[in-house]
């Protein structure tokens, strides 16, 4: 396979099945949770970060940057047919990202090493959130199980069989060898973190007029959350203060998510697309 190129044809690009793991959880608040927490361990890879600091509008369009970030990975697991699509734009989006890092070494965004890294945060984050804010924490079983859903994801977003760790034995000491050489508190992992959010524009005006106030809360509160939800060595890799105290507010929080989110409406508990995939799947039996 070219590198630098095109999904590998012959690929089975189908996303994970509907009444899976990840049709369960994906699109659910909770995971929306955990998502800054995966994208803060990317761009603490340098080469990623350098990546998003010099091609990505993240500092000037954070919120639309968020909602289309939203939206594609639900495509991932929800979009069907969409799904192999969604993933052949991001392939092409991402071609013209290329450049040198700050350590001097050059990179480009479809080299294996680094799309494979922005795949594979995403399985340990779903795994910390799981534990602290869903009703249990995964069997062994279901680890088992989320992964093999995960690696379909990964054929979706065209990485092909030989790029990606085959199982969960093989893909620990991958992200642990990952953590240990090549994590450090790159300047977008350190600003991300702890990220001063502009007010939304354009947004519902009520939100508008009361984000002055409220901005300083969201801000702390999201620091809180992508540092409790990231694993514990990646945390340390990226610099990141981690306190008893902000274990217990973490656990007590996950307490009142446990009891609240089960009770919400399915309009408010799932996101749009994840919704109306659900829909969908209920209406075919």
């Amino acid at each position: 396979m070219n590198e630098h190129g095109p999904h590998p044809t012959g690929m089975d690009q189908r996303p994970p099945p509907p009444g899976g793991i990840l049709w369960s959880i994906a699109g659910e608040v909770r995971s929306v949770l955990a998502l800054p927490a995966a994208m803060t361990m990317q761009v603490a890879h340098p080469a990623v970060g350098a990546g998003v600091d010099q091609h990505s509008v993240f500092r000037t369009d954070p919120w639309g940057r968020g909602e289309r970030s939203l939206r594609s990975v639900q495509l991932w697991v929800y979009g069907g047919d969409r799904a192999a699509a969604e993933g052949r734009r991001l392939r092409a989006l991402h071609r013209g990202v290329h450049g040198v890092a700050a350590d001097g070494r050059p990179y480009h965004a479809l080299d294996p090493e680094l799309y494979r890294w922005v795949h594979a945060t995403g399985y340990p984050v779903y795994l910390r959130a799981q534990r602290y804010l869903g009703a249990r924490p995964f069997t062994v079983a279901e680890e088992r199980a989320l992964y093999a859903e995960w690696l379909r994801v990964g054929r979706v977003l065209g990485l092909a069989e030989d790029e990606l760790p085959g199982s969960v034995e093989e893909f620990w000491p991958y992200y642990r060898a990952v953590v240990r050489e090549r994590l450090e508190p790159t300047p977008v992992a350190r600003e991300l973190a702890a990220r001063d959010v502009p007010v939304p524009a354009p947004g519902p005006l009520p939100l508008r007029l009361l984000w002055p106030g409220l901005r300083p809360l969201f801000t702390r509160f999201r620091a809180f959350l992508v540092a409790g939800l990231m694993p514990p060595d990646a945390r340390e890799a990226i610099g990141l203060e981690w306190t008893a105290a902000q274990e217990r507010r973490l656990r007590w929080f996950g307490r009142v998510v446990r009891v609240v989110v089960p009770l919400l409406p399915e309009r408010l508990r799932y996101l749009p697309v994840a919704r109306q995939a659900r829909a969908r799947a209920r209406r075919a039996g």
